[in-house]
Protein backbone atom coordinates (compact mmCIF):
# COMPACT_ATOMS: atom_id res chain seq x y z
CA UNK A 1 0.00 0.00 0.00
CA UNK A 2 3.07 2.01 1.00
CA UNK A 3 4.49 1.71 -2.51
CA UNK A 4 1.29 2.82 -4.33
CA UNK A 5 0.86 5.68 -2.55
CA UNK A 6 4.82 6.78 -3.20
CA UNK A 7 4.27 5.65 -6.21
CA UNK A 8 1.16 8.18 -7.07
CA UNK A 9 2.73 11.00 -5.20
CA UNK A 10 5.93 10.79 -7.53
CA UNK A 11 3.96 10.60 -10.59
CA UNK A 12 2.12 13.50 -9.33
CA UNK A 13 4.88 15.51 -9.04
CA UNK A 14 6.81 14.56 -12.00
CA UNK A 15 3.88 15.13 -14.05
CA UNK A 16 3.33 18.41 -12.80
CA UNK A 17 7.27 19.36 -13.78
CA UNK A 18 6.25 18.04 -17.54
CA UNK A 19 3.91 20.58 -17.84
CA UNK A 20 5.68 23.45 -16.38
CA UNK A 21 8.43 23.11 -20.04
CA UNK A 22 6.38 23.65 -22.52
CA UNK A 23 7.06 22.94 -26.65
CA UNK A 24 8.08 26.55 -27.72
CA UNK A 25 6.17 25.60 -31.04
CA UNK A 26 3.17 25.39 -28.37
CA UNK A 27 3.55 29.19 -27.46
CA UNK A 28 5.24 30.86 -30.36
CA UNK A 29 4.83 31.30 -34.01
CA UNK A 30 8.20 29.57 -34.76
CA UNK A 31 7.70 30.35 -38.26
CA UNK A 32 7.14 34.06 -38.01
CA UNK A 33 9.93 36.63 -36.92
CA UNK A 34 9.66 39.81 -34.66
CA UNK A 35 12.43 42.34 -34.26
CA UNK A 36 12.52 44.86 -31.50
CA UNK A 37 15.29 47.92 -30.70
CA UNK A 38 15.24 48.81 -27.36
CA UNK A 39 16.66 48.85 -23.69
CA UNK A 40 16.65 46.19 -21.35
CA UNK A 41 14.85 46.62 -18.62
CA UNK A 42 15.37 43.64 -16.02
CA UNK A 43 17.31 39.95 -17.14
CA UNK A 44 16.26 37.35 -15.13
CA UNK A 45 18.46 34.28 -14.79
CA UNK A 46 16.71 31.50 -14.24
CA UNK A 47 15.37 28.13 -14.80
CA UNK A 48 13.73 26.59 -16.72
CA UNK A 49 13.88 29.62 -19.01
CA UNK A 50 16.03 32.46 -18.90
CA UNK A 51 13.95 36.11 -19.55
CA UNK A 52 14.97 38.97 -20.92
CA UNK A 53 12.70 42.18 -20.62
CA UNK A 54 13.15 44.81 -23.20
CA UNK A 55 11.55 48.43 -23.23
CA UNK A 56 10.87 49.13 -26.76
CA UNK A 57 9.76 49.11 -30.59
CA UNK A 58 9.14 46.60 -33.23
CA UNK A 59 11.59 47.62 -35.55
CA UNK A 60 10.08 49.76 -38.77
CA UNK A 61 6.44 49.76 -36.76
CA UNK A 62 5.09 52.62 -35.60
CA UNK A 63 3.56 52.91 -32.00
CA UNK A 64 4.57 53.41 -28.70
CA UNK A 65 7.13 51.51 -26.98
CA UNK A 66 6.15 48.60 -25.07
CA UNK A 67 8.09 45.84 -22.76
CA UNK A 68 8.58 42.73 -24.49
CA UNK A 69 9.31 39.32 -22.60
CA UNK A 70 11.91 36.90 -24.70
CA UNK A 71 12.18 33.63 -23.56
CA UNK A 72 15.93 32.29 -24.00
CA UNK A 73 17.07 29.07 -22.63
CA UNK A 74 17.94 27.42 -19.72
CA UNK A 75 20.98 28.83 -17.77
CA UNK A 76 22.83 25.52 -18.21
CA UNK A 77 22.62 26.29 -21.59
CA UNK A 78 23.72 30.04 -21.46
CA UNK A 79 26.61 29.17 -19.03
CA UNK A 80 28.32 26.63 -21.65
CA UNK A 81 28.16 29.45 -23.84
CA UNK A 82 29.82 32.13 -21.04
CA UNK A 83 26.52 33.76 -20.36
CA UNK A 84 25.98 34.85 -16.66
CA UNK A 85 23.82 36.79 -14.77
CA UNK A 86 26.01 39.56 -15.25
CA UNK A 87 26.03 39.78 -19.23
CA UNK A 88 22.85 41.83 -19.47
CA UNK A 89 22.18 44.60 -17.23
CA UNK A 90 19.15 47.11 -17.41
CA UNK A 91 20.03 50.08 -19.16
CA UNK A 92 22.03 48.04 -21.94
CA UNK A 93 20.89 48.95 -25.49
CA UNK A 94 19.77 46.03 -27.84
CA UNK A 95 18.58 45.20 -30.63
CA UNK A 96 16.78 41.22 -30.86
CA UNK A 97 15.24 39.02 -32.32
CA UNK A 98 12.54 35.99 -31.85
CA UNK A 99 9.31 34.50 -32.62
CA UNK A 100 5.87 36.11 -31.85
CA UNK A 101 3.92 34.79 -29.46
CA UNK A 102 0.39 33.35 -30.84
CA UNK A 103 -1.26 35.37 -28.57
CA UNK A 104 0.01 39.30 -29.50
CA UNK A 105 -1.23 40.98 -26.58
CA UNK A 106 0.59 39.40 -24.75
CA UNK A 107 3.93 41.08 -25.78
CA UNK A 108 6.27 37.59 -25.59
CA UNK A 109 8.87 36.17 -27.73
CA UNK A 110 11.06 33.02 -28.17
CA UNK A 111 14.29 35.04 -28.33
CA UNK A 112 16.02 33.95 -31.41
CA UNK A 113 19.22 36.59 -31.29
CA UNK A 114 20.71 39.53 -29.95
CA UNK A 115 22.81 42.22 -30.37
CA UNK A 116 23.81 44.56 -27.31
CA UNK A 117 25.36 48.43 -29.12
CA UNK A 118 28.54 47.37 -27.80
CA UNK A 119 29.23 44.64 -30.07
CA UNK A 120 28.36 41.61 -28.51
CA UNK A 121 26.26 39.32 -29.80
CA UNK A 122 24.32 35.81 -29.55
CA UNK A 123 22.77 34.03 -32.09
CA UNK A 124 20.42 31.05 -31.31
CA UNK A 125 23.03 28.95 -29.18
CA UNK A 126 26.05 30.68 -30.26
CA UNK A 127 27.50 33.56 -27.82
CA UNK A 128 29.76 35.83 -29.34
CA UNK A 129 31.93 38.38 -27.64
CA UNK A 130 33.43 41.17 -30.03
Amino acid sequence: MRKTAAMTVIAMLLGGAGQAHHSFGAVYLESDSVEIDGTIVEFQYKNPHAWVHVRGAERGGIGDQKVYAAEWVSTSQLERQGIDKTTLKPGDNVRIWGSPSKNPSDNRMHLKRMERSDGWEWRGGQGQTR
